[in-house]
């Protein structure tokens, strides 16, 4: 990997020096990560004229406890803990003979960008913008195994808590059990907070589990998804409880299984972000539910759980090769409950066989 990372600070370089800036200062989290292999906290990377640092505020006997960063990089460690990262960075890089500097505003707090002011006056401070974020989207055959064992590792927990018993236990209950099954699999931990939806609350976009136990006849809505080597995947399933599915649970399932079957379907290199999105909407639209839909119907993964693209009405863009992304709409009636299905895909191109899916477990409504 370290060649992948040199590459990518590479591609990100010749970004900086098109804008007219030789140095570059990454301090989002994600972004530090996919340039240099780990982003222990608070961490900053200064891509410098002479050097790239990795520049630390923690101990210097155990500066990097979740890896090792990329062999090329050099890591310096602050003398005082304490001390911000990333105003010593811009010290760094004026130290190098740097006249610029380029920050990621949308991530600098206005104190940080202040006291990197202060502290390295002759420096033009610069906006990066999203440089880094847009690198990010396109992900390479590593980026994507990461992300296909961690649907994995999130198909074998969902699948083992469906042959347990469910009835009479908590939202709350089913949640903490998924989250650590993920971890029993061998994922660094939950990609978010897993969501488990009963009754009502079935088929609730972002629900928080609630203390709401498990009844027949119940819709049983579940959105997880695992970390693996910090790449994030999701999935979402609905299912009913106990016996056989009502006549509207069944209607309102193949709806939404219609909707999601179309957006997937959607997913082919040149494709807008837009058009993906009114694949899968137009379906629930046509059936009046056009009211309370949620703003998008998908978006990209990665080492952030929403990442670009945005597969929205308004989005720009067009899908490229090699984005990994989620197709996810839903229904929820209030007061009934609802069904969500969720995907994690990656786009390829028809001679490669078309979008791969990453979640491989059953879409089938079955009665648990």
């Amino acid at each position: 990997m370290s060649e992948a990372y040199a590459a990518r600070r590479d591609r990100l370089r010749e970004r900086c020096t098109a804008s007219g800036s030789a140095t570059a200062l990454i301090s989002r989290p994600a972004n530090v990560r996919y340039l240099a292999g780990v982003a222990p906290h608070g961490a900053v990377l200064l891509l410098g004229k002479t050097e790239d640092l990795l520049v630390y505020g923690g101990p210097p006997e155990s500066p990097l406890d979740e890896g090792r960063p990329d062999e090329a990089l050099r890591v310096h460690t602050l003398p005082s803990p304490g001390g911000d990262p990333a105003v010593a960075a811009a010290d760094l890089a004026a130290a190098q003979g740097a006249d610029s500097l380029a920050v990621e505003e949308h991530h600098l707090t206005v104190t940080r960008h202040r006291a990197i002011g202060s502290v390295a006056p002759r420096l033009r401070l610069g906006d990066l913008g999203a440089a880094v974020e847009q690198l990010r989207v396109i992900k390479d055959e590593e980026e994507i195994s990461c992300l296909r064992i961690g649907s994995e590792i999130a198909d074998q927990a969902l699948s083992e808590l469906l042959e347990s018993i469910l009835v009479g236990r908590t939202e709350r209950h089913l949640a903490l059990e998924l989250e650590r099954r993920l971890v029993d699999h061998g994922a660094d931990g939950p990609a978010f907070t897993t969501s488990v939806g009963t009754g009502p609350n079935s088929g609730r976009r972002g629900h928080r589990p609630s203390d709401r136990r498990v009844e027949e006849g119940d819709f049983l809505s579940v959105c997880l998804g695992a970390t693996y080597r910090g790449y994030r995947c999701e999935i979402g399933r609905t299912f009913v409880i106990g016996t056989s599915p009502a006549d509207w649970q069944i209607e309102l399932y193949d709806l939404v299984f219609a909707s999601q079957r179309a957006g997937r379907e959607a997913l082919v290199p040149g494709a807008a972000y837009r058009d993906v999105d009114r694949a899968a909407r137009q379906v629930l639209d046509s059936a009046g539910y056009a009211d309370g839909l949620p703003p998008l119907t998908g978006h990209g993964v990665g080492l952030e759980i929403d990442e670009d693209p945005q597969l929205a009405p308004a989005a720009m863009g067009k899908l490229d090769a090699c984005v990994p992304v989620t197709v996810e709409p839903g229904v929820h009636i209030p007061g009934r409950g609802g069904v969500r299905i969720d995907d994690t895909l990656v786009v390829r191109p028809e001679a490669d066989g078309g979008p791969e899916l990453l979640t491989i477990t059953t879409k089938e409504l079955l009665a648990l």
